[in-house]
């Protein structure tokens, strides 16, 4: 963190015309969710974010540690005025907390100038005697439990449910979430919820954006084959696609998940891209309790090499994963304000070409990854 910070103070001077002046053109631009039509002919929402980075909503729901409601409200008005206008969330975040603390933010907000996505999946039922696993990543006081609803009312529910619990008019897109053989809760069993989310969550999203209830869909997951069976059998807009292409591993999105999400012009929102702040230099990876050595000793040899740089290793990693085509916005999450402020100023940094063809002669990234 002392690396990040010293290049980013050395780059203030660089940055004062970003601090004086809306970033990205996100002031004075709109998301676009132009009309388009895929290869099958089916009608769906081409969406056009006019910056390549948001704010993902772990962190609002007490992810990893308990933050204060005064916290989350610095966090949150940092990235307003560092002209950050695309959030994410999920009823997930904290059952609930992160979006009801969101919700409270943006209300005081144009609803015009900010683009807003949820997820559907889990219902959540109010329980003041839930008592959580403690390995679960939210932490503090829950005040509910959840279930797991992938049917058509189920997910019109979720939305329905999503707006009171936030207090606004409209929600932008929606991702299906954990609907992924990740999630241990589902286990073998993911693939009967699927059969369920073909016939209910799936048309029924479509449904809700013909209505414009929503405007664009997609899956929320971190695992490949749900995106590409989605591709397969529904409509989507857009993939949330989660701690599957970073830094340290991406050849599979890349070769695989990318290429099928451009044969249908989808494109894709890229949740985690420092792997739960693995990039960030942190003793943790993902949201499990894996510590996968070849990777940490990986990012020891990247770190080596950004030492000839001065550059940080998250300000690499961001940048890594906003240089692909397919990509339409990048959303690391945020706990306090000032790494908020850091990773703006990251997205806003040039990485030396030198730097990566390093990364490439090394074998840290792959040859055909695009980097600039």
């Amino acid at each position: 963190m002392n690396s990040r910070r010293k290049f980013l103070t050395k780059s203030a001077l660089a940055s004062a015309a970003i601090a004086a002046t809306p970033l990205s053109g996100f002031a004075n631009e709109k998301v676009s969710f132009e009309t388009n039509t895929q290869p099958q002919g089916l009608p769906r929402a081409d969406v056009k974010f006019p910056s390549k980075y948001g704010l993902g909503g772990v962190a609002l729901g007490n992810g990893f540690h308990e933050n204060s409601n005064a916290r989350i409200t610095e966090t949150l008005q940092a990235a307003w005025d560092s002209s950050v206008r695309y959030f994410d969330t999920s009823p997930w975040y904290g059952l609930g907390l992160s979006e009801r603390r969101l919700g409270h933010f943006l209300f005081e907000q144009p609803r015009d100038e900010f683009v807003l996505s949820t997820k559907v999946g889990r219902l959540m039922e109010p329980n003041d005697s839930f008592t959580p696993n403690p390995e679960l990543l939210w932490k503090g006081r829950l005040n509910f439990k959840h279930k797991y609803d992938y049917t058509a009312s189920g997910v019109r529910k979720s939305v329905e449910d999503s707006l009171q619990r936030m207090g606004l008019s409209s929600i932008d897109i929606v991702y299906v979430h954990d609907l992924s053989p990740d999630n241990g809760d589902l286990g073998k069993n993911w693939t009967e919820q699927l059969d369920i989310a073909k016939k209910g969550a799936f048309p029924e999203l479509t449904k809700m954006r013909e209505e414009g209830i929503i405007k664009a869909w997609g899956m929320g997951v971190n695992t490949p084959e749900p995106i590409l069976k989605c591709l397969e059998v529904a409509d989507p807009d857009l993939m949330l696609v989660a701690i599957q292409y970073s830094l340290v591993e991406h050849e599979n999105a890349m070769n695989k998940v990318f290429p099928a999400m451009d044969k249908n012009n989808v494109k894709a929102v890229i949740g985690g891209p420092l792997n739960a702040g693995f990039l960030a230099n942190r003793d943790r990876f993902n949201y499990g309790n894996d510590k996968p050595k070849n990777l940490f000793k990986k990012r020891e040899h990247i770190n080596a090499i950004l030492k000839n740089y001065d550059i940080d290793l998250a300000t690499v990693a961001l940048n890594f994963c906003a240089a692909h085509p397919t990509v339409a916005s990048v959303i690391p999450g945020a706990s306090k304000a000032s790494q908020v402020t850091a990773n703006v100023k990251s997205f806003n940094t040039k990485v030396p070409a030198d730097l990566w063809d390093e990364l490439k002669e090394e074998k840290l990234i792959a040859p055909n990854a695009p980097v600039q």
